[in-house]
């Protein structure tokens, strides 16, 4: 078993070094349900979902690999237990480091790890890629690593990011691998540094993976944003300059907590590129 184990993995490995081509593998980290559409300005009729799915992403590039955001409920949570891990109002039926092996990578393989934002649904797994290079936002550290930081934060998934190597952003943008193709778009407002992700793949065209900067489809044009925003006015222009970006590229947008969205999108180990 354990020869066929380690078969299968160098056959993997050598069908993902084979792919030249930029790629991104959705992660499916289980869903966030029982939410209160007021807390972003909705009410219930408004919206075709209410109720929300977490999801990630890895980019392999031929240059590299970068994971964006690490779910909502910890792996260490699935340990010792059977069926779906329900924490308050989030749940996951599967743990990230089994699907992230489906497409045979391992927390250590990965070169970039970036997180759109803090907050915890976010950022539960971040502590499996204290040994990749951490990609943020000063303003986004700062609070983080604040002696008493305040909201939707558990300072513990993510502690182990203080003492990894790290590139550290001014409110600037960053180009990951130098050609272009993969590039964090600096969005604040939601938090005070929040970023999104642009990736440019061969046959998918431009995809905006956008973190929170929007939560539902219907915020798109209305000017309404959560009632917790960190600066609803900076999340305003934030969502501008994106707007422009996606019209100026034909991008697609995936809203990271869109039911309906990811329903569509194909999960690792299959990928779009």
């Amino acid at each position: 078993m354990r020869m066929l184990t380690t078969l299968l993995l160098m056959l993997c490995l050598a069908a993902c070094s084979a792919h030249e081509s930029t790629r991104i593998y959705v992660f499916d980290n289980g869903k966030i349900s029982g939410l209160d559409p007021a807390l972003f300005n909705f009410s219930a009729d408004e919206l075709a979902e209410v109720d929300f799915v977490n999801s990630s992403y890895l980019i392999v590039h031929p240059d590299g690999t970068l994971m964006f955001d690490a779910g909502a409920v910890p792996d260490e949570a699935f340990e010792g237990h059977e069926g779906p891990v329900v924490e308050g109002i989030m749940s996951a039926t599967q743990a990230l480091a089994p699907q992230l092996a489906s497409a045979g990578y391992a927390p250590e393989d990965i070169d970039f790890f970036a997180m759109s934002h803090y907050h915890s649904d976010h950022t539960a797994n971040a502590n499996l890629f204290a040994g990749s290079t951490w990609i943020v936002q000063q303003a986004e550290r700062d609070f983080m690593f604040a002696a008493d930081p305040q909201g939707i934060v558990n300072t513990g998934t993510y502690s182990e990011l203080r003492d990894a190597a790290t590139i550290i952003l001014d409110d600037e943008d960053y180009d990951v691998f130098g050609d272009g193709s993969v590039v964090l778009l600096s969005t604040p407002g939601h938090t005070p540094g929040h970023q999104l992700l642009v990736v440019n793949l061969e046959n998918a065209g431009w995809i905006v993976l956008a973190g929170d900067l929007y939560h539902y489809p219907e915020e798109r044009g209305t000017g309404r944003v959560p009632t917790f925003e960190f600066d609803a006015d900076q999340s305003r222009v934030s969502r501008e300059r994106v707007e422009q970006f996606i019209t100026d590229n034909d991008a697609t947008l995936w809203i990271e907590h869109d039911i309906p969205t990811h329903a569509a999108l194909p999960k690792a180990p299959n990928f779009v590129d």
